[in-house]
C-alpha cells in the first residue's frame, strides 16, 4: 500500500503520541507508571494550549475502559485492543505490537489523508509502532526513550535482572529510525551517540518541566496536619516505584544510620515511603516492610500508597528532605517536584538527577549507594535547610512545562520541514533524464522532442 504524503510542511496541526505499555491516565508511582506518564500529560496540555491537538494512543488493560476518552480540551486518549486486558507483563508485550499497531493505522485511515503531521513515540515498544507510522504516512517520527537498556544494564541494583537482548535491539533499530531523539539532559544524548550510534544532528535535549503552580511552597503546619504528621517530626521522604532500581532500601538503611548514630532522635524521625511496587518489586511486594522490621525501624516507616498530584504536594511541604537514591534515572522528576516545593533533596549522582539536583545549591548529590553517605548527605542538608530550601525552589524554576512544549513544536516542525526537502528532492531525481541531441541514439535515455 503505497504511503499517504502529508500535504504541507509548517507547524504541526495533529500529533499522534503513542504510548504502548502505560496510559497517561494511570496513577504515577505503581505499576509501569511514572514519570514518562507525567510527561506525557503535561506535555500534551502545554501542546493543546498552543493549537497543537494531541491524540494519544495507549493500550487497553480493562474491557470497562471507554475507546476514546477527553483528557482534557485538545487532548484524546485512545484505548486500543492489543491482547488481553489484565495480566500481562510489559515483556510480553512485544508480541502484541502487530495489533497494536494495526488499530493505529485504521483509526488514521477513517481521516483524509495528512491527518496527523507527526508521529512522537515514548519509550521503544512505541517507537516500533511510531516507525511503522512514520513510514506509512509520510511524516516525522520523533522518539523520546525516557529509559535505556544500555545505561540501565551498566548500573544494574542488586539483585535486579538485566534489560534483554530483545530490547536492546528494538531500541537499536528506533533510535536508527528516528527523525528526531529527544533526551532529558545532555548525559542522556551522549548516552544516545555513545551507546546506540545515534546520530548527533537528530538528537535534540529537550529537558522535562515541573508544574510550578501546583508544586510550590506553601503552609509546612498545614500541610503536615493535612496528612496526620507531628509538627515537630523529622522527615525524610520517598517518592516512587518500589523496585531495585529505585533503591529504597538505601533510604531505610540510612534511616536506621541516623538512628545508630544518634538514638535520641528515635522520637522525631519519620520516614515516609509514598509509591507501590513495580517492575521486578513485584516478586518481593513486602520486601521493604520486612526490611524495615530487620533493621529496627518498623516504627518510624509509614508507607502511603500512590497520590494524587494535589496530595503529593503536601508531602513533599511536609518533608525535610526528599531522598531519591536510584541507580539510575534519565531524569528525575520527583527531585524537581521536591524542589518546586521548597524542600531540598538528597539524590544519587547519576543520569539525570546531576542536572535535576544542583549541587550544595538545592540539596546535595550522593556517589554511591553506601548508607553512612545518605545518613551524612541527610545531616548536611538539615544543617542548611533553609538556605538550600530557597535555592530548590529557585533551580525548580529553571524547568517548566510550557518551555518542554515550545521546544518539541521546534523539533516536530524542522523534522517535518526536512521531510519535505527530502521527498521534493526525491521527486526531481526520479524524474527521467531527458537530453537532446547525438544521445537520442542511446538505449533507455528518453529524448527531448
Amino acid at each position: 500500500m503505497p504511503a499517504r504524503r502529508r500535504s504541507r510542511p509548517g507547524t504541526p496541526r495533529r500529533v499522534a503520541t503513542l504510548s504502548v505499555h502505560t496510559s497517561p491516565l494511570d496513577q504515577p508511582g505503581a505499576g509501569d507508571a511514572g514519570g514518562m506518564n507525567v510527561y506525557i500529560v503535561e506535555a500534551s496540555r502545554r501542546l493543546a494550549a498552543r493549537g497543537v491537538e494531541v491524540d494519544i494512543f495507549t493500550r487497553a488493560t480493562s474491557s470497562d475502559l471507554p475507546p476514546v476518552v477527553e483528557m482534557s480540551p485538545g487532548v484524546t486518549v485512545r484505548h486500543v485492543s492489543a491482547g488481553p486486558f489484565e495480566e500481562l507483563g510489559k515483556e510480553e508485550l512485544p508480541a502484541q505490537l502487530c495489533a497494536f499497531t494495526a488499530a493505529v493505522l485504521r483509526a488514521e485511515a477513517q481521516h483524509e489523508p495528512g491527518y496527523y503531521d507527526v508521529v512522537h513515540s515514548h519509550y521503544w515498544l512505541s517507537g516500533q509502532v511510531g516507525w511503522l507510522a512514520r513510514d506509512r504516512w509520510s511524516v516525522p517520527l520523533i522518539h523520546t526513550a525516557h529509559t535505556l537498556a544500555k545505561v540501565k544494564n551498566e548500573a544494574l541494583a542488586a539483585g535486579d535482572r538485566p534489560e534483554p537482548r530483545a530490547r536492546v535491539v528494538g531500541e537499536e533499530q528506533v533510535v536508527a529510525e528516528a527523525d528526531r531523539l529527544i533526551a532529558n539532559t545532555d548525559e542522556e544524548a551522549r548516552q544516545l551517540v555513545r551507546l546506540y550510534g545515534a546520530d548527533p544532528e537528530r538528537t535534540l535535549v529537550v529537558p522535562p518541566g515541573v508544574d510550578l503552580d501546583r508544586f510550590a511552597p506553601g503552609d509546612r503546619a498545614a500541610a503536615r496536619r493535612a496528612i496526620g504528621m507531628p509538627q515537630d517530626a523529622l522527615v525524610l521522604l520517598f517518592v516512587g516505584r518500589i523496585q531495585p532500581l529505585k533503591a529504597p532500601d538505601v533510604l531505610l538503611h540510612a534511616a536506621a544510620q541516623l538512628l545508630a548514630d544518634d538514638p535520641a532522635l528515635r522520637g522525631r524521625l519519620r520516614v515516609h515511603v509514598v509509591g507501590a511496587p513495580s517492575g521486578s518489586g513485584l516478586e518481593a511486594p513486602e520486601q521493604l516492610q520486612k526490611l524495615a522490621g530487620s533493621l529496627g525501624i518498623a516504627d518510624v516507616v509509614t508507607f502511603y500508597p500512590p497520590q494524587p498530584p494535589e496530595r503529593l504536594a503536601d508531602h513533599y511541604r511536609a518533608a525535610d528532605v526528599t531522598v531519591v537514591p536510584s541507580h539510575n534515572e534519565s531524569f528525575g522528576l520527583v527531585a524537581l517536584e521536591a524542589q518546586a516545593c521548597g524542600t531540598p533533596v538528597v539524590a544519587a549522582a547519576v543520569g539525570g538527577l546531576r542536572t535535576a539536583v544542583r549541587d550544595g545549591v538545592s540539596g546535595v548529590l550522593v556517589h554511591g549507594h553506601d548508607p553512612r553517605d545518605y545518613a551524612g548527605a541527610v545531616r548536611a542538608v538539615l544543617a542548611r535547610r533553609e538556605l538550600l530550601s530557597a535555592g530548590a525552589r529557585r533551580h525548580a524554576c529553571r524547568f517548566s512545562w510550557d518551555r518542554t512544549a515550545d521546544a518539541l513544536i521546534e523539533a516536530y516542525t524542522r523534522a517535518g520541514e526536512e521531510m519535505a526537502t527530502r521527498a521534493a528532492a526525491e521527486v526531481v531525481a526520479a524524474r527521467p533524464l531527458r537530453l537532446v541531441g547525438p544521445a537520442r541514439n542511446i538505449p533507455g535515455i528518453q529524448v527531448a522532442r
